[in-house]
């Protein structure tokens, strides 16, 4: 980690240097924002925007001025009390440590969510989604998943009779994912039910309204870990999940598609509701993206969705941090639309 300040960046301190192994000689810069350096701020966010670089965090103690804006809309994100639209977190000095560890432990995957985050927030949905999955599907196969995969042996997934469940009532179709006893993981045969479901709304236009939730005490815990990398081919992998996400499926619905979640909202467990039309949260739900402590990136569509709803920096201090949020957090960000109970 490098604790620099905007001058230094206006002269391309934070691009992206590699050592001859093609490692990152330094995957995190960290930038001074105490030192209220704001006449070399366009200098710097140009700098920035030249070519490709590292993770760069903005730090202050104090709130940022409106000088700030252009600056802080090029980093990954900004640990600040206060500042210009939404490119800051009230982040802690233990949330600077989570960023550090974090891109310490898994810096290619790091730099590839910088870089992806950028390009999704400028993409179309279709588009976004490509993207996203190419790069997971690059860190699939790559030596950061590699020693998350062998540190944690696979247990066998039990087969579940009826992952997802229907149910009409008018006009109203309602899809409750439903294996509790994992807390609705999302894996293969969760995802599969999700989307075979959806497709009766996609086809059926009396269904006037989809509502989405999940059965126990978790909404949904995010990808079945005992089923990460079980794909032996990872470009068929990036097929599948083009072909068959659950994210799209959810994005075509429109205005339809509402979406209920309530305790443990983790990885897919938010990023395939992020898409929903309308996305309210009982007060026990907790919003996290730990997909980079697996040496990933989010893969069901985060990218995409969460950043089209709280913007690409708040979503990388999701993903950087692995901090979870609450609902009150996540309303008063966007992440989702209400507080279950409330109007």
């Amino acid at each position: 980690m490098k604790l620099l300040g905007p001058a230094e960046i206006a002269e391309g301190a934070a691009a992206l240097t590699l050592t001859p192994a093609g490692l990152a000689r330094t995957p995190l810069v960290v930038v001074d924002l105490d030192r209220e350096q704001w006449q070399y701020a366009d200098a710097a966010a140009a700098a920035l925007r030249r070519q490709p670089g590292v993770v760069v965090v903005g730090l202050a103690h104090r709130p940022l001025p409106e000088a700030a804006r252009t600056l802080l809309s090029e980093f990954t994100c900004t640990l600040a009390p206060d500042g210009p639209g939404r490119y800051w977190v009230a982040g802690t000095d233990a949330d600077l440590a989570a960023i550090v560890a974090t891109v310490d432990a898994a810096p290619r995957a790091s730099i590839t969510l910088a870089g992806l985050l950028a390009l999704t927030a400028r993409a179309g949905v279709a588009d976004g989604l490509t993207a996203e999955s190419l790069a997971y599907s690059m860190l699939l196969a790559g030596p950061e998943f590699a020693a998350w995969r062998a540190g944690r042996p696979r247990r066998p997934v039990p087969d579940a009779a009826d992952p997802v469940l229907l149910e009409r009532s008018g006009d109203t179709l309602t899809v409750s994912l439903n294996m509790p006893q994992r807390h609705n993981a999302f894996g293969h045969a969760v995802r599969d039910g999700l989307i075979e479901a959806l497709a009766v709304a996609e086809y059926d236009s009396s269904i006037e309204r989809v509502l989405l939730r999940g059965n126990g005490r978790s909404f949904c815990s995010g990808g079945d870990l005992d089923e990460f990398g079980s794909a032996a081919d990872v470009s068929a992998a990036h097929l599948i999940r083009l072909g068959r996400g659950a994210a799209q499926a959810v994005h075509r619905l429109g205005p339809r598609m509402h979406a209920v979640l309530h305790g443990a909202c983790i990885g897919a467990g938010i990023e395939v509701p992020s898409f929903a039309a309308h996305v309210e949260a009982s007060a026990d739900a907790y919003f996290r993206l730990p997909e980079l402590s697996m040496g990933l990136v989010p893969g069901a569509g985060g990218t995409v969705g969460i950043t089209r709803r709280i913007g690409r920096w708040r979503t990388a201090f999701l993903a950087l941090t692995g901090r979870p949020i609450d609902t009150r957090t996540a309303l008063d960000w966007g992440l989702i639309d209400a507080e279950a109970g409330r109007s």
